[in-house]
């Protein structure tokens, strides 16, 4: 299954398509986890193409079984067609434990667009469809964690409606620092 979401472009930030991961995906993938700032808040480092392209593969499987959707963010230009490199990354995974209809969101954005406003509108953009009537992975609610140093998701949270809930214990190695947990819930709950 391919899933394409379309971002509209405002007075100040461009376009935006999400779709999933490609295997060419990988030099970008690399280029954005040099960044110091990302690597700070990611459980993940891809450091190699090969690295990148077995993450990528990783997303892949998380789509044909439904339970790890990983969006590419890409900025458009003036046109549809003019589609650079993935910039940032949207990821719904299936929510673990005894709650059903549950998941979990994560996002990232590479160092060159961060600041634009494009982790909020891609968020909000897989937040609507994974709230939806989409069939793929139905939820009714979504979490949302980070760590309680990372001001900026915080913010990015707030923007997409995820009410803050609680600050969540440190549970180190993969969760070194205590974090915040924001949640937001379909309109039909």
């Amino acid at each position: 299954m391919v899933v394409s979401l379309s971002v509209e472009a405002t007075a100040s930030a461009p376009a935006l398509r999400l779709r999933p991961w490609r295997v060419e995906d990988a030099e970008a993938l690399v280029a954005a986890h040099r960044d110091p700032l990302l690597r700070r808040w990611l459980t993940t480092c891809l450091d190699s193409e090969a690295a990148a392209r077995r993450w990528v593969g990783d997303q892949r499987e998380g789509w044909a079984t439904g339970t790890r959707l990983s969006f590419a963010v890409l900025a458009c230009g003036s046109g549809e067609s003019d589609v650079g490199r993935p910039v940032g990354n949207v990821v719904i995974k299936e929510g673990a434990g005894p709650t059903r209809g549950s998941a979990e969101m994560g996002y990232w954005t590479s160092a060159e667009v961060r600041g634009r406003g494009i982790a909020p509108r891609a968020l909000e953009a897989v937040s609507r469809w994974a709230l939806g009537s989409q069939g793929v992975m139905p939820v009714a609610r979504l979490a949302l964690l980070h760590s309680s140093g990372n001001h900026a998701s915080c913010r990015v949270a707030e923007k997409c409606q995820y009410v803050f809930r609680s600050v969540l214990p440190a549970e180190p190695p993969n969760f070194p620092t205590e974090g915040h947990l924001h949640v937001r819930m379909s309109a039909c709950s």
